[in-house]
């Protein structure tokens, strides 16, 4: 559509007082006040005839398909214009719908050579973006008339959980080459499935020598075991409201999963079955583990599934029924939080029958701004008061992590940058003590 600038409002509104003047200073001159109006709308229309039209114009967006969580992305539109003119000014921004930050509009000059736009935009939260409309505006030689074009465009963006692989060596450590060597072999290591017999040397255990094979080749020969495989992981997501607080830009529930997808990668590499499992006042989702690499691209989908809810969480109800549906002994990861006693004592009762039947990891991330105010210099009475409450809470919530340690529930309560890496390090520790 075009249309007249503010420019050429201006410009044809100063024809009238000129034309007031000349009538006074010469009534004789009043037919010449119409000549000042026709002349500004000549010029306009001869700045809307140098304007490239809509026709003219070669339009071709490129964004991407899917984007991990807190990252930021580029939406390229790249402009070209069949009609030889010279540079002008164009400006482009995107109408979306989704939980994305409003991207910004973004301007620039184009002509007969090519011109590319970037639009940068940041993935706030887990979700499905719709591209909707493109809009631009350019303006004439004059700057009197301007085109506005709403290319309409109906494409998708999935935010997908953060999963970054950036832990350099422990993601080293982990690779597949490490676990299994170059050529496919079993893991030896402190687990409780026979491997071989070796013969005995000082610095092994004792209590590792079998007497009977010994007796036999008259010789003292050690067991060896391997580490085993084939055990069930359960990611479980609390998704109530407490998970909503944002740390470091990001929900705690985004956190939980990028963590989580961390896990799920290193126990499917290493021959274990992984699911995912999540809930609030009611069950949200549950996948059933599965094996193999290829089963990471399914578990990623799943966890982007994971909606934001406001409810709060019924851990009676949840566990019981995780519980319920695991036939055998698994490992199950429980993501969440806790801020008062009677949340905590239902928690702990449903830990309790949980950690009967199966091993779990009970991962809750530390509050920086707890951990500020405890911290903060006593300048005045306000800040001593907020450090002595908060010093309170971190007391209450040591005891309840102590109380739930106790029931032999492995515990890691870290800040958000080393969630990953303790996750993953007491996962390989339960596997190497054989505790599944």
């Amino acid at each position: 559509m075009i249309r007249p600038t503010p420019r050429a409002v201006l410009l044809f509104s100063l024809g009238i007082p000129v034309a007031l003047l000349m009538v006074v200073w010469n009534p004789a001159l009043w037919p010449f006040s119409f000549d000042l109006s026709l002349l500004a709308l000549l010029v306009i229309a001869v700045d809307a005839l140098l304007i490239p039209p809509r026709r003219s114009l070669v339009i071709d967006l490129q964004a991407p398909t899917r984007l991990p969580v807190g990252n930021e992305g580029q939406i390229e539109v790249t402009l070209r214009s069949t009609r030889s003119a010279g540079p002008l000014r164009i400006e482009a921004v995107v109408d979306l719908d989704g939980p994305l930050e409003t991207p910004p509009m973004v301007a620039g000059h184009f002509g007969g050579a090519p011109e590319l736009l970037s639009i940068p935009f940041t993935a706030l939260r887990r979700g499905v973006v719709t591209l909707e409309a493109l809009w631009l505006r350019w303006r004439g030689p004059l700057g009197l008339v301007e085109w506005r074009l709403k290319e309409e465009l109906a494409r998708k963006i999935e935010i997908l959980p953060a999963a970054r692989m950036s832990f350099g060596p422990a993601i080293q450590a982990l690779s597949k080459s490490a676990i299994y060597g170059t050529k496919t072999q079993n893991q030896k290591g402190e687990g409780t499935e026979f491997d071989t017999l070796r013969e005995h040397v000082p610095g092994l255990d004792s209590r590792m020598i079998d007497w009977k094979q010994s007796a036999r080749h008259r010789k003292l020969l050690s067991k060896e075991f391997r580490i085993e495989r084939n055990h069930q992981i359960v990611l479980a997501y609390d998704t109530g409201h407490l998970m909503l607080e944002p740390i470091d830009g990001l929900a705690r529930l985004d956190h939980a999963i990028e963590a989580g997808l961390m896990l799920g990668w290193t126990g499917l590499r290493a021959g274990d079955l992984v699911g995912s499992f999540g809930f609030d006042a009611t069950i949200r989702h549950y996948l059933e583990p599965g094996r193999g690499s290829t089963y990471y691209a399914r578990l990623q989908r799943s966890a982007a599934q994971l909606a934001y809810h406001t409810e709060e969480t019924n851990f009676t109800l949840g566990l019981a029924e995780l519980n319920a549906r695991l036939k055998r002994r698994a490992l199950v990861v429980l993501f969440t939080e806790f801020v008062d006693s009677v949340m905590a004592e239902l928690l702990i009762e449903s830990l309790k029958r949980m950690a009967n039947r199966h091993a779990v990891i009970f991962v809750t991330l530390q509050d920086p701004l707890t951990a500020r105010l405890v911290n903060a210099e006593p300048q005045d009475f306000t800040v001593v008061a907020e450090a002595v409450v908060a010093h309170d809470f971190a007391r209450e919530r040591a005891i309840v992590m102590e109380r739930i340690a106790r029931l032999g529930v492995h515990c890691v309560d870290v800040p958000v940058g080393g969630l990953s890496v303790a996750l993953l390090n007491r996962y390989l520790q339960i596997k190497q003590e054989g505790l599944l």
